[in-house]
C-alpha cells in the first residue's frame, strides 16, 4: 500500500499506466484513487468497491473492504472514473492484451524469466513469509523460489495434507500441518463470509482453507502469506480449456484460457479479502504482470491437451523441482482439504437438507446471522 487512497503501485506508475493505457505496466496490480479517479488494475488483483446504495453520496463513497459500505459494488477491473460517474464497462480503459504466440522455445524463455522476475520482486519485499502448501506444481514453485516454510491445511484424511507431506518429503522441506476438526469451520464461516461479503457455499468453502492456514501462519508470526493462485487460469489448468464444452465459449484452448484469465478479478477479491482478514499480505508470484504478459504470449501446444494440463508451466516447473511434484495434478482446495464435504456435513446436521436448494448457502447464512447478533 502506498497510502491511504492507492493500493499496490506507487502513483506515478499508476499516472505512466493511464497516460500510455499500458494494462501491464510492471505491478502485482493495484486499485484505488489517484488524481480524484478511481482505478482498478485490468485483472482486478487490489479489491475496490463503490457503494451503491440510494443514500450513498453524489461523489459515490468507495472502500478496499465490502464492510465499511452499506450496498458494496465491485468496482470493475481494467476501468476508470471518477467516484461521481456511473460505473464503467470491465476493461474500458485497460483491455486485456492480446498478442500473437510465440514459438514454443521463446515462450518458455519469456515464462521462466517473467517467472524469475515476479520472485526477485517479492524478496526484494521485507516481510516473513509462509506458503499455503498443497502440494500441487503451483504452490511446490512457490515454496521453492522464495524458500519459505510451507504450511498445508486440511482434515486429517485428506488428499491435501498427504500430496503435501510426499511432495514436502520430495523436496527435502520441512511442513507444518494445519489439522482441522468440524468445529474449526462452524467459528471460522461467519469472519470469512463477513470479510469477503459473501455467502454463496462455493465461495466460502474456497475461502475457508485460505482462512484456515493463515490464521495459523499469522499466529507464527508471519508477515504474508504466499499463495499460487492463477497458475490453472494463465496456464491452462482446468477441463474446460480442453473440452470446449457448455463452460466456455471460445473454441480454442487459447481462446478458452483467455476466458479463464478473465474470471480473475471475480475471483481474487474472495482470496484477497479472506487473507487479509486474518492479519496477512497476500503474495501470489504469478499474478504479476510480467508473468500474466508471458502467459498471454503461450502457444497451444504449451497449455492444455487431453493429456497434460499447464504444459509450458510444468516445463519450466521441472527446472527447479523434482520430476513427480513438477508433473503433479492436484484437486481443488475446498475437495482436497475435504471443508466442502465436512461443510456439506454441519449443514445436514442443523437441519439444513440436501433436497433444500441451495443448503450449504443457507447454512452458512444461517451462521452469519447468528454470528452477528452475538457479536452484537
Amino acid at each position: 500500500m502506498t497510502d491511504a487512497t492507492l493500493r499496490g503501485a506507487e502513483p506515478p506508475t499508476v499516472r505512466d499506466a493511464l497516460e500510455r493505457n499500458d494494462p501491464l505496466p510492471g505491478t502485482a496490480g493495484f486499485a484505488g484513487e489517484i488524481d480524484g479517479r478511481l482505478v482498478r488494475d485490468v485483472l482486478g488483483r487490489v479489491p475496490l468497491f463503490v457503494d451503491g446504495s440510494e443514500t450513498a453520496t453524489a461523489d459515490r463513497s468507495w472502500s478496499f473492504e465490502p464492510t465499511t459500505l452499506e450496498d458494496p459494488v465491485l468496482f470493475p477491473a481494467g476501468a476508470v472514473a471518477t467516484p461521481a460517474d456511473p460505473l464503467p464497462e470491465p476493461e474500458s480503459h485497460w483491455p486485456l492484451p492480446d498478442p500473437d504466440p510465440l514459438d514454443p522455445e521463446s515462450a518458455l524463455e519469456g515464462l521462466e524469466n517473467a517467472i524469475e522476475t515476479a520472485t526477485n520482486a517479492v524478496r526484494g519485499e521485507d516481510r516473513d513469509i509462509a506458503v499455503a502448501f498443497s502440494g500441487g506444481v503451483d504452490s511446490a514453485l512457490v515454496a521453492e523460489l522464495l524458500d519459505a516454510p510451507l504450511y498445508v491445511v486440511g482434515f486429517p484424511d485428506s488428499h491435501d495434507v498427504d500430496a503435501a507431506r510426499t511432495a514436502a518429503d520430495a523436496m527435502g522441506r520441512d511442513l507444518t500441518v494445519v489439522e482441522l476438526e468440524p468445529t474449526d469451520l462452524e467459528r471460522a464461516v461467519p469472519e470469512v463470509a463477513r470479510a469477503t461479503g459473501r455467502t454463496n457455499a462455493m465461495d466460502v468453502q474456497i475461502a475457508l482453507p485460505l482462512y484456515l492456514v493463515g490464521e495459523r501462519v499469522a499466529a507464527d508470526g508471519f508477515d504474508a502469506l504466499a499463495v499460487g493462485q492463477g497458475a490453472d487460469e494463465l496456464f491452462g489448468g482446468y477441463e474446460k480449456v480442453v473440452r470446449l464444452d457448455h463452460r466456455v465459449d471460445a473454441e480454442t484452448t487459447r481462446g478458452a484460457v483467455r476466458e479463464g484469465i478473465r474470471s480473475l478479478p471475480d475471483q481474487l477479491p474472495r482470496d484477497v479479502l479472506t487473507i487479509e482478514a486474518t492479519g496477512l499480505e497476500p503474495v501470489a508470484p504469478f499474478l504479476h504482470d510480467a508473468v500474466v504478459d508471458a502467459a498471454l504470449r503461450l502457444p497451444d501446444e504449451l497449455l492444455a491437451d487431453d493429456d497434460e494440463r499447464k504444459r509450458g508451466f510444468r516445463r519450466v516447473a521441472a527446472e527447479y523441482l523434482p520430476d513427480e511434484v513438477a508433473a503433479r495434478d492436484k484437486k481443488a482446495v475446498q475437495y482436497g482439504s475435504l471443508v466442502a464435504r465436512e461443510l456439506d456435513r454441519l449443514a445436514r446436521q442443523a437441519g439444513y437438507k440436501r433436497r433444500i436448494d441451495d443448503h450449504v448457502t443457507k447454512y452458512v447464512a444461517a451462521l452469519l446471522e447468528d454470528g452477528t447478533t452475538q457479536r452484537e
